[in-house]
């Protein structure tokens, strides 16, 4: 939570923020005692804020219990600003066409704070595959999709963002993500047997405007007899559309990238 004195104070605002980033960065639904402890304020400071966050739909007890989680409607209004509309309205087309290239599904991510966070997804054309909710957030430090991005950002960007990543995971090897990222930099994508699932690896490339990286596309490669495109040639495919996209947004087609 913020620790700076702002000027002017808003209490009731502030506890409503408070409880939204704390439920942000939860694993899974939290209780009343959970989230007091969690923004530090009593169980009576926050009992009218979850009910009104409930009511308006930011917050919701799933299957009727007695903790709470986020509802998708903050990330939908996220999803409404003019920058980030427009990266998935491009980017979307050719996913579609990547995916069925391929075979497989991929997804559209982005930066969020120490996390990525998907913001777009194409399913396999076929009956099976692995797909990634749009929604789903990790730390940044252990995806493919937050390695691209850190590989693809200037000097001063990346400083910040490994100060964020060290602020929430303190025994942070710098220097073995270092070294991968220069790996991933030389070779233009990531190539990194998922965390989460195995027989999956995880190829993810930059969608570059300017100078750095907004976003990245991942393919959440599985492993499949009898497959008709190997790892490599779908790794040459993603390389392929996102620089399709990354030239599509520097040139304002149909919008601008994110800032």
């Amino acid at each position: 939570m913020p620790t700076d004195s702002p000027k002017y104070r808003a209490p009731a605002l502030d506890k409503g923020l408070d409880i939204l980033e704390l439920l942000a960065k939860a694993t899974q639904p939290l209780s009343i005692a959970e989230i007091s402890e969690g923004v530090g304020r009593s169980r009576g400071e926050i009992f009218r804020m979850l009910q009104v966050l409930e009511e308006r739909d930011y917050i919701a007890r799933p299957d009727g219990g007695s903790a709470y989680s986020l509802t998708p409607r903050l990330f939908r209004l996220g999803m409404e600003q003019p920058p980030v509309k427009n990266l998935v309205e491009t980017a979307m087309p050719v996913m579609h066409r990547l995916a069925g290239d391929i075979d497989q599904s991929c997804h559209l991510v982005v930066p969020s704070q120490e996390q990525i966070v998907v913001v777009a997804r194409v399913d396999p054309p076929g009956e099976t595959g692995l797909v990634v909710r749009v929604g789903h957030r990790r730390p940044m430090s252990h995806s493919a999709s937050g390695y691209v991005l850190l590989a693809w950002q200037t000097d001063d960007i990346r400083e910040r963002w490994f100060r964020t990543l060290l602020e929430h995971e303190p025994g942070l090897k710098r220097n073995r993500i270092d070294a991968t990222i220069k790996e991933i930099r030389a070779a233009g994508l990531a190539r990194i047997p998922s965390q989460v699932v195995d027989g999956v690896t995880d190829l993810s490339a930059p969608i570059i405007e300017g100078n750095h990286a907004v976003c990245a596309v991942t393919i959440p490669f599985l492993e499949r007899r009898g497959a008709k495109v190997d790892m490599d040639t779908a790794a040459r495919r993603l390389t392929d559309a996102a620089a399709e996209i990354s030239s599509a947004i520097s040139h304002g087609a149909p919008g601008a990238g994110l800032a």
